[in-house]
C-alpha cells in the first residue's frame, strides 16, 4: 500500500500516542480515519487534531469508544464503524498498555488484563474485519515492540502478550497472501507517550537501567517510520537505528545481548545492595 489518499483506515488505541500521531498522520495523506479507544473524552480531543489534517472536503472522520478486550464490543462498534465509513483498506492495532515490576510483585489479574488488551485485543479486531477485508484485500498493522523479540527485565507479562503479537502476526501473515492483504509487525522501541509516563511509575531499577541508553523517539517519529514500512510492504517495521541494531544482534548474537543485559541487571543490583 503505496498511497493512502482515498483510504479508509481503522486505528485501534488511536486517541494517543503512536495510534494518534499515525492517524494525523493518515488524515494528511488524505486517508478516511476512524479511531477507538476506551475514553470518549480523549477521543473527541483526538478527533479534533485529527481533523485539523484534513486535505478534502469529503474526508471523513470518527471516533468509537471500545474496549479490545471485549469481543462483543469489538463486534459491535467496529460494525457500526463499517456501516459509517465502509471497510477499512487498513486496520492497524495500537491499543496496549505495560506496567512493567517485578514478577513477584505483578498479580495474576494484572497478567490477564494485559494479554487480552494487547494479544486478545489484537486477535479480536482482525477476526471481525478479516472476513470482510478478504473480499477487497487491504492491510494489516498489529504493534509489538522491542520487547516483543527481547525479553526485558520487569516485563514479564508484557512480553508474553507481546511475544505472542510477533508469533499471531507471522503465522497470519502466510494465510493471508491469497487474499492480497498484507501484515506488518510495529516494533517501536521506548516513546514519549503517556503510556510511558505511566510505564516509569512502576518500572524497576534494573529495568531503567537496562533501557536507559535507549533514545525516546516521539509518536510522530514512530507513525512516519509505520507508513513508510506499509508502503515498503515491511513485515518487522522498527523504527529506530538503536531497535533495529538490536534486532540483528538479537538474531544473530543472543549470547552477547544476554551477556550485555545479564551486565547491566547485576552492575544496578550490586549498587542498590550496597545502598542499603
Amino acid at each position: 500500500m503505496k498511497d493512502f489518499n482515498n483510504k479508509t483506515a481503522f486505528i485501534t488505541g488511536g486517541s494517543q500516542g503512536i495510534g494518534l500521531g499515525t492517524a494525523k498522520l493518515l488524515a494528511q495523506k488524505g486517508a478516511t480515519v476512524a479511531i477507538f479507544a476506551r475514553r470518549k473524552p480523549v477521543l473527541d480531543e483526538a478527533l479534533k487534531k485529527i481533523e485539523a489534517g484534513r486535505t478534502r472536503p469529503d474526508q471523513k472522520f470518527a471516533a468509537y469508544s471500545l474496549d479490545v478486550s471485549n469481543e462483543k464490543e469489538v463486534n459491535d462498534m467496529l460494525g457500526k464503524a463499517v456501516s459509517d465509513l465502509g471497510v477499512p483498506d487498513i486496520l492497524i492495532n495500537c491499543a496496549g498498555r505495560a506496567r512493567p515490576d517485578y514478577f513477584g510483585n505483578i498479580p495474576y489479574t494484572q497478567f490477564d488484563e494485559t494479554i487480552k488488551i494487547d494479544l486478545y485485543g489484537t486477535w479480536n479486531t482482525c477476526s471481525f474485519l478479516l472476513p470482510l477485508m478478504k473480499k477487497r484485500g487491504g492491510y494489516i498493522v498489529n504493534t509489538s515492540s522491542i520487547v516483543g523479540f527481547i525479553g526485558i527485565f520487569g516485563y514479564t507479562d508484557y512480553a508474553a502478550a507481546k511475544f505472542g503479537v510477533l508469533g499471531f502476526s507471522e503465522a497470519l501473515r502466510s494465510e493471508l497472501k491469497q487474499y492480497n492483504i498484507g501484515v506488518s509487525v510495529l516494533c517501536p522501541p521506548d516513546t514519549d507517550t503517556p503510556g510511558f509516563v505511566e510505564e516509569n511509575k512502576t518500572k524497576p531499577p534494573e529495568t531503567k537501567a537496562v533501557s536507559a541508553a535507549a533514545n525516546i523517539l516521539k509518536p510522530e517519529a514512530v507513525a512516519a517510520a509505520l507508513l513508510k514500512g506499509v508502503a515498503k510492504g515491511d513485515f518487522i517495521i522498527i523504527p529506530s537505528t538503536d531497535g533495529k541494531f538490536t534486532w540483528i544482534m538479537k538474531r544473530w548474537f543472543p549470547w552477547l545481548v544476554d551477556m550485555v543485559t545479564d551486565s547491566q541487571v547485576r552492575h544496578t543490583q550490586k549498587k542498590m545492595a550496597s545502598a542499603k
